[in-house]
This record gives structure tokens, sequence and C-alpha cells, in this order.
């Protein structure tokens, strides 16, 4: 299973910017998909899920700004990210938790990561 992340970039502050990630491989199933990302000299945090039936959950910090979204049918999921901050400048990664087709067994997938800059 690979994770492809994309749509980073720089961007001003109050700008806006959409990330998406496409899973392929032997997918049977494709539970939670999350993004997480790592500032320069911080932990990776989680800052959005949608679970397998599209409820979402997300940090404080980014309510009412980002939106997470997933299509089921091509395996994907996205991250709106409007009114952007400095403080959201960040390598953000994609997260999935996918059953494969052939063992049927569960595994937690990463994407490569996508660089958000925030500058003016």
């Amino acid at each position: 299973v690979q994770l492809q992340a994309s749509g980073g970039g720089l961007v001003q502050p109050g700008g806006s910017l959409k990330l998406s990630c496409a899973a392929s491989g032997s997918i049977f199933k494709i539970n939670a998909m999350r993004w997480y990302r790592q500032a320069p000299g911080k932990q990776r945090e989680l800052v959005a899920t949608i679970t397998g039936g599209g409820s979402t959950n997300y940090l404080d910090s980014v309510k009412g700004r980002f939106t997470i979204s997933r299509d089921n049918v091509k395996n994907t999921v996205s991250l709106q990210m409007n009114s952007l901050e400095p403080e959201d400048t960040a390598v953000y990664y994609c997260n999935a938790d996918v059953a494969l087709t052939t063992t049927r067994t569960w595994g937690s997938y990463w994407g490569q990561g996508t660089l958000v800059t925030v500058s003016s």
C-alpha cells in the first residue's frame, strides 16, 4: 500500500491550500484517514481525522479553518486549509488504517509528507 500526498507549497498568511492524498495498492478496506503535521523542532501532531463513516475531528487550533474530506471510491483524503497562519507551517503527512486484500489484516500506512509554508 502506498499513500501519495500532494498540494503543499508557499502561501501568504490568510491564504488557502488544499492537500490531497491518494492510497493505492492491495486495498480491501480503509477505515480512519488522518492528517498529521510536524513543524521544525516540534513533535508530530494530529491535525484532523475522518472515520470510515465520515465523522470528523480536528485539532483545536485548526477548527473552523481546516476541513477534512474523503472519497471512498477513489481512496483519497483531502485537507482544505483556509485562513492559514504562520503557525501552520509544517510538513503535513497523511495516514490511513488499511486492510489488505490478500490477508485482510489491518495496518497503519503513511504518506511521504508535503511541506506547507505560510509566510509573507
